[in-house]
């Protein structure tokens, strides 16, 4: 895939629901965005903002009320089958993915897709294993029921039925909500391998600035049905004010920064994770510019 094409585009993005009714409701409204091969991108706004009606639209779960979404440069709604097509191709992990198990076995419910897909026999084998790994699966746990395993387990079981159908984007929705420390930064570093090994666009939502800050290298802000920033961690955290104006927290190192300079040191806007800051402090102590 060329890095320079984008793999999809959103073109005058509006979405409406029960359009016509009493309880109309404009979910997005005229969004612009490209995402591209090997781009990390974090997804970030207040509840109601439109992030998940957004990534819905990314895979054809729902149709634009007006404007399109191009995969390649086509309209995912082009005709039935392309449609079809491109739910292989851009794979959505939902929120709580554990709850949609149901196979007999791990390994059964991660072939499902690919299964699907019409994929068979030694290559199906060897998308489950590699799936499997991607996520930090045990060989041993295929063929146990998911249903025996703990929570981040059926997380990293349910991520892998997804990753198995080896989509070129992957979107997640809030893939570590609910798990331990521990859970989410295996989660997130199992994210990060799928990414790089197969050049693939990721789009995570995330209510977690800390994480986006760190794994993420771009960041689209929603906040009211439309795109309200667009850009690299360290651009977008310079807004800390207004980001918390939107309702959004901000990374606790970015806040703290903030303070300082308001209390007359001059330290840098952009600083959006611990180690950066660590970086430009010790600048400071040198006497170098920071």
């Amino acid at each position: 895939m060329d890095p320079t094409k984008p793999i999809l585009e959103v073109k005058d993005l509006t979405h409406v629901y029960s359009s016509g009714t009493p309880f109309e409701h404009v979910a997005v409204e005229h969004i612009d965005l490209s995402f591209y091969p090997g781009e990390l991108v974090g997804v970030i706004g207040h509840t109601g903002s439109g992030k998940s009606t957004l990534i819905q639209h990314l895979n054809g779960l729902l149709k634009p009320s007006s404007g399109k979404v191009l995969f390649k440069g086509e309209d995912i709604w082009k005709d039935k089958k392309f449609t079809h097509f491109i739910r292989s191709k851009v794979g959505l992990v939902f929120q709580y993915p554990e709850y949609q198990l149901f196979e007999e076995t791990c390994f059964k419910d991660i072939a499902f897709g690919p299964r699907n897909q019409g994929v068979s026999g030694d290559e199906l084998e060897a998308r489950v294993r590699r799936a499997a790994g991607f996520v930090g699966l045990k060989e041993e746990w295929l063929q146990k029921s998911p249903f025996d395993l703990s929570g981040g387990q059926k997380r990293r079981v349910a991520i892998a039925g997804v990753i198995a159908m080896e989509p070129d984007v992957l979107i997640l929705d809030e893939p570590t909500a609910g798990l331990d420390a521990a859970g989410r930064e295996s989660i997130l570093e199992n994210i990060k391998a799928y990414q790089q090994a197969q050049n693939a666009a990721v789009i995570m939502v995330s209510h977690s600035m800390e994480e986006v800050a760190r794994l993420c290298s771009r960041l689209i802000v929603m906040n009211h049905g439309s795109v309200a920033m667009d850009g690299v961690p360290a651009e977008v955290f310079t807004h800390s004010v207004e980001l918390t104006q939107m309702g959004l927290s901000v990374p606790q190192v970015t806040t703290v920064f903030r303070l300082l300079r308001e209390k007359g040191l001059a330290l840098p806007a952009d600083v959006y994770t611990v180690g950066y800051a660590v970086d430009r402090l010790l600048e400071r102590k040198e006497g170098r510019p920071c």
